[in-house]
């Protein structure tokens, strides 16, 4: 299997949702589809109501005020309604993984446990999961320590004239490299790979990881698949960490 390439990486999460019924399984993947539920359902209660006045400060923050330029407008306006969808969903999705997170993990596990037969944890029962709430949690605050710097100098070069029109793209990249830390972080902390390694070993796979980050974020906007995006994601994950890394001498 070609081990970096976007396409491969798209297939994860595509292969995930195919896990979402299976026996073993979607027992596992009630908690975080109702968390889903709850908090994507807000997000798009938010869209319909805010979206126009969302996308056009958008364009008044970043188009410069120069008459020769105001075509431009036109062309950003997809650009910027897209970044208002990813915006608002990705802010749900960092709170739906913080609630989910505990029982993310154990749906992480009991899909290694299903493919490989072993896995590298001591989580085996909901009990368990109380336990590990707290550690979870903390690996969640990990991921916003690494999040919210490069967040903070992205939005500063989105004032910078003429630099500010690649900025939807460079926004784009950036979410869907954090979708895949974020949902790749379950099965590697399951099995004792700290953030900092976990960071390395996706930075390998970077084209990998940015194809099934990007899928990740495009299912967000299709509406019902969203709803299943988050059990769907980590289940997918859990397949990349195996098929990828597990039989990596290096790791």
């Amino acid at each position: 299997m070609t081990k970096n390439n976007p396409i491969t990486g798209s297939s994860y999460l595509l292969r995930g949702i195919q896990y979402l019924p299976k026996p073993g399984i979607r027992s596992f993947v009630i908690i975080p589809l109702l968390i889903n539920l709850v908090l994507f359902g807000s997000a798009i209660y938010l869209l319909f109501s805010n979206f126009s006045d969302w996308v056009q400060w958008l364009i008044d923050l970043w188009l410069p005020d120069w008459e020769w330029l105001s075509f431009l407008e036109y062309l950003l306006w997809p650009l910027l309604a897209f970044l208002v969808v990813i915006g608002v969903y990705y802010g749900f999705s960092l709170v739906a993984n913080f609630v989910a997170a505990p029982f993310n993990g154990l749906l992480a596990e009991k899909v290694e446990q299903a493919v490989r037969g072993q896995v590298n944890s001591n989580l085996d029962s909901w009990k368990a999961i109380v336990k590990l709430i707290p550690a979870a949690l903390a690996r969640e605050f990990a991921k916003l320590a690494y999040y919210l710097p490069r967040l903070f100098v992205l939005f500063v070069l989105s004032f910078v004239p003429l630099v500010n029109l690649f900025m939807p793209f460079v926004w784009f990249a950036f979410a869907a490299w954090m979708m895949a830390i974020q949902y790749c972080d379950y099965p590697m902390d399951n099995n004792r790979v700290s953030f900092k390694q976990m960071r390395l070993l996706l930075s390998q796979r970077r084209w990998s990881a940015l194809g099934f980050g990007s899928l990740v974020q495009l299912g967000m906007l299709i509406p019902l698949l969203n709803l299943i995006l988050m059990p769907a994601a980590v289940i997918g994950a859990t397949l990349f960490w195996v098929e990828q890394y597990t039989n990596d001498p290096q790791i």
